[in-house]
């Protein structure tokens, strides 16, 4: 059975969604705290090249076909942030493609417009 390797790629909206969350914890909370969270969120996405049937993804219909979710609380470490993400490809590379980095508390219907361009 030949194995799937999966790659990672970060769109632009979620590439500002890190940024800009970054900069609201290193603003509120200071540098070491910025330093912890990113490689919280890091981790989260090096996880994800395990596949999407990694233990803590949530296939989210209701955001869209093909799209799920993987909270970055995970193995230990504390975060408000959820990964969205769609599986673009399956040939002998399979993509990841990450396309929001939300909180928690927001309403990810309304915050999550995809589109498959990104």
């Amino acid at each position: 059975m030949k194995s799937i390797k999966w790659t990672l790629e970060i769109s632009s909206t979620a590439m500002k969604d890190y940024q800009d969350l970054l900069a609201w914890t290193l603003a509120r909370f200071g540098t070491e705290q910025a330093r912890i969270y990113a490689q919280t969120i890091e981790s989260s996405f090096q996880d994800l090249l395990q596949g999407p049937d990694l233990a803590g993804v949530r296939s989210c219909p209701e955001l869209g076909v093909g799209i799920a979710s993987l909270h970055v609380a995970r193995n230990g470490s504390k975060g408000r942030h959820i990964v969205i993400f769609r599986v673009v490809s399956l040939d002998d590379t399979a993509v990841i493609k990450v396309l929001r980095l939300l909180h928690d508390s927001m309403d990810l219907q309304r915050h999550s417009l995809f589109t498959d361009t990104e």
